[in-house]
């Protein structure tokens, strides 16, 4: 499939879902951007300017909910979307992602890869409206 120009940041520290997602991504051509911590998460946004965010919460040195936090209080980068994509399942996990300024949430385990590549489809659709 042809290359769309969309730069997507996985940030995620599982290699074999990294991998998952980058292969998945890319043959939806989607260009893909790997940070394995929320440090580096941070630093990517910065320096990529992705058009979308897919954020895992529990990853070392700074987890996805203060990533989020700092992402959406930094000018550069407060308008990227962001799709929390966890394994933490809890109403109370998904309200503070959602209140921290993330534009979806979806349970890992229960998600397969083409409907989160869906889901980055559909907000990027509603951003360009």
């Amino acid at each position: 499939m042809p290359k769309n120009n969309i730069k997507v940041l996985v940030a995620e520290d599982d290699k074999f879902l990294v991998k998952a997602f980058a292969v998945k991504l890319a043959k939806d051509g989607f260009d893909v951007i790997v940070a394995g911590n929320g440090n580096e998460a941070i630093a990517e946004a910065k320096k990529n300017k992705p058009d979308i965010i897919l954020l895992d919460l529990i990853m070392p040195q700074k987890n996805g909910f203060d990533a989020l936090y700092e992402l959406k209080q930094d000018e550069e980068t407060k308008d990227i979307p962001v799709i929390i994509t966890s394994n933490l399942s809890q109403e109370i996990d998904i309200k503070r992602g959602k209140d921290l300024g993330a534009d979806d949430y979806l349970v890992k385990s229960d998600t397969p890869i083409q409907e989160i590549i869906a889901k980055i489809k559909q907000v990027l659709a509603k951003r360009k409206k």
